[in-house]
Order: C-alpha cells, then structure tokens, then sequence
C-alpha cells in the first residue's frame, strides 16, 4: 500500500507509526522547509512527540504533487485552519482511483464547514473518509490497544484505510455517519473546556462525570440538527473520545480550561493561547454560530461561550448542570 500522508504534526507522526507497522510505502508533506530539513535531519519531532524515531525509509517533502504520486491513499492530518489551502492545490493532482481518509478534527473558522465538505467542495468524489476517536499520538506509539471509529459511505474506501490502519492494536469500527462523525470529533473539545473548567474549580469525578452525561444528550440533539445518525454518539468517535478528552491532563482543551476555572486574567490566557493551540477554543466560536444559524438552543454552548468570551463566572456550571432539564 502506497500512502500519501499530509501533516508532520504529533497525530501524522503517530498514524505514520502505524503504517510503517502495516508496512505501507509512505511519504510525508510538510508545507515547511525547515521542518522537512530536520525531520530529514534528525527523523525527530522532540517539541511534538519526543519518544518517536521516524523510520529512513519515510520520504518527506513540500511538494503536494510528490506526496500524491502513485498513492492508493492519501491522509489529512493538517490542522482545520489549513485544509481549504491544501485541497485547492490537491484537486489539481487527484487520480480518480485514490482515496482519502480525513484524520482532522474541527470546523472551518468563518465558513462553519466539516472538514469533509471542505474536501468536498474541491474534489468530487464518494472515495472520502473520516476517522476519529480517543487516540492521543503519544499513546497510539505504544501499541496499546486504541478504538476509532471509520466513517465513509464506500466500502473500497473502508477496505483500502482498514488495510493501511487496522491491526493488531488498532481497531476501525466502520459507520457510514460522516457527519455525526465530524460533529462528535469537533464538539468533545469544547466540552473538554467546560471540564477542565470543573476542574479549576475544584469539584470532583462525579461532577465531571454528570457534565459528560449531559453532554451526551446535547450532542445527540447536535447531531440530529445536521442529519447525523445519533446512535453516533455512543461510538469511538463519541461517547470515547468526550471521555478521553474531558478527563485527561494529556489534553490541551481540558488544561485550558482547567486555568480558566481557576480564574486567570484575561491576559494570561492570551498568552498562552498565544504559544499554544486549544483546538476547542476556536471550535467553540464555529458551532456557537452554526448552532445559531440552524436556531438550535443548546444551553451549555451558549454558557460556554459566555464564560470563555465575555469573562461570565465559571462557577455559574455548577448551577447549570443541577438545573439543566
């Protein structure tokens, strides 16, 4: 299997552990000179993922055409801000047997689109996937078993990613909800914020675990609102992956808001957001407006958005979550 995997991210080096696992042919792209230079260099990333050596025989470039060349597959794992930018200059390259499996979480700014229909909206094909679910890089390096969820609506596409990803430690369980898919990998960061913000305040497990139950209802409605399946909600991409996120210290979401629950200034989270990617923070502004825009009310986004944006006391969760129908 010949795979053309975009992004050298910690997620791109760890889904590059895999493959080289499943003995796929790889080459990687980066939009960076410097960093193609040290990867080539060192076969490193100790700022992302310290503990992963990438094998010689991984070929990395910044030529978009070389990374497709020749590939049965191509995967995305590129930050959501940068999809649009890459398909523009992929839908100039793609043969029309190559597949591609998206491995981005989140929601276009502006736009409000899913990562799919980004790529949807440069390349016309039905040979689209997406995967997702509770998999943090430093733990899929270390073989120990991890479940995702495989969304795609043609089963050569699922064939041809469970081929190149599914072992003996990772396992795909296949959906055909794209959709219920990408709003459960997008919406479990920001709740993640509201966990973390529990933290900060001091409450324990089971206050976290009454916020997760909550959110599950929420994110059921979410993904009725957009056409999804809501049986998605109790997948890997799920009920898995809110969990993971909302009670680990191994995620960004949850730190952050774990030191706005302490009640940082308004400054020192600039700084950090700063120096530091909180991928909920900036979903969080997506699906408050698509929400809105579909006149769906759900009340813990919109208390969410109100603490993080216009400075409301955290503490107002506390009451929320006792009261909340």
């Amino acid at each position: 299997m010949k795979v053309g995997l975009f992004g050298t991210g910690a997620y791109g080096l760890a889904l590059a552990s895999v493959l080289v696992e499943n003995k796929a042919e790889i080459t990687m792209w980066t939009k960076f000179d410097e960093e193609k230079e040290q990867l080539e260099k060192t076969r490193r990333n100790d700022a992302l993922l310290p503990n992963y050596v990438l094998p010689n025989n991984i070929v990395i470039t910044t030529s978009v055409e070389l990374c497709m060349k020749e590939k049965d597959l191509l995967i995305i794992a590129i930050p959501a801000a940068f999809v649009d930018s890459l398909c523009q200059v992929l839908k100039d390259y793609i043969k029309p047997n190559q597949h591609i499996c998206i491995a981005t979480k989140g929601i276009e700014q502006k736009t409000g689109l899913f990562v799919h229909d980004i790529v949807h909206k440069y390349i016309d094909s039905d040979q689209i996937a997406v995967i997702s679910g509770p998999s943090f890089a430093e733990d899929v390096i270390t073989k120990k078993p991890i479940g995702l969820s495989l969304a795609t609506t043609n089963l050569e596409t699922k064939n041809v990613i469970k081929k190149s990803l599914a072992n003996s430690y990772l396992k795909l369980r296949h959906t055909t909800d794209i959709v219920g898919t990408e709003i459960c990998g997008a919406i479990k960061n920001v709740i993640a914020l509201a966990s973390g913000m529990l933290d900060g305040l001091g409450t324990n497990d089971s206050t976290r675990a009454m916020l997760i139950t909550e959110a599950l209802h929420d994110i059921e409605e979410i993904i009725k609102a957009f056409d999804g399946d809501p049986r998605t909600v109790l997948s890997f991409a799920g009920f898995g992956d809110l969990l993971l996120t909302c009670t680990s210290n191994k995620s960004r979401n949850f730190n952050f808001g774990k030191m706005v629950g302490t009640g940082i200034s308004k400054e020192q989270i600039n700084q950090y957001l700063s120096k530091t990617t909180v991928e909920g923070y900036y979903t969080l502004e997506s699906i408050y407006q698509l929400l809105k825009d579909k006149s769906v009310n759900i009340p813990i986004i919109d208390l969410i958005y109100n603490i993080i944006n216009y400075g409301a006391d955290a503490q107002e969760l506390l009451t929320f979550l006792v009261k909340k129908d």
